[in-house]
């Protein structure tokens, strides 16, 4: 999208030209951290965009690679900047490990590193969190990472491979 720039910020366009198909074939893929919000702040112009895609029913999820927060967290905090959006329309690596460990091993256990959203979406993917002996470890984004939960992953990889 050409956004013209007047005095060093972009001017953003209220009518923008988004084409909603019948089929509703087209939509797009958001990320959220840099893009709609950074930090606690709402990003110029973006409420203007999500508004116009939901007006025009342009299908539209929110991706993010930060695991740390479940759906319903990521839902409050965006109502929280302003936009409000559906749980349905948010897609965290979180959702997209816990399918992918599903996919090879249904309903295992894993040790986890790494806050709610994570172990929430593994969860509900049938999988129990397990210190001693679990059939993954899994790393993600957190404010719980330290020397002691690090080196206990580090043992059950070791132990797995003797």
């Amino acid at each position: 999208m050409n956004l013209p720039i007047t005095q060093g910020k972009a001017a953003v366009k209220t009518d923008m030209n988004l084409v909603s198909k019948p089929d509703n074939k087209r939509g797009y893929l958001i990320d959220m951290d840099g893009v709609i919000y950074r930090g606690n702040k709402l990003i110029s112009g973006s409420e203007y965009v999500i508004q116009a895609l939901l007006e025009k029913e342009i299908p539209f999820p929110f991706l993010t690679n930060n695991s740390q927060r479940n759906r319903c967290d990521v839902v409050l905090k965006l109502a929280n900047l302003g936009p409000n959006v559906e749980i349905q329309q948010i897609f965290t690596c979180a959702i997209s490990t816990a399918r992918f460990l599903a996919s090879q091993k249904p309903a295992d256990s894993a040790y986890v590193i790494g806050d709610a959203g994570l172990l929430t979406a593994l969860h509900d993917h049938g999988y129990v969190i397990n210190d001693t002996n679990p059939d993954y470890v899994v790393v993600g984004e957190g404010r719980l990472i330290n020397f002691e939960v690090l080196e206990k992953a580090l043992k059950l990889i070791m132990k797995e491979l003797n």
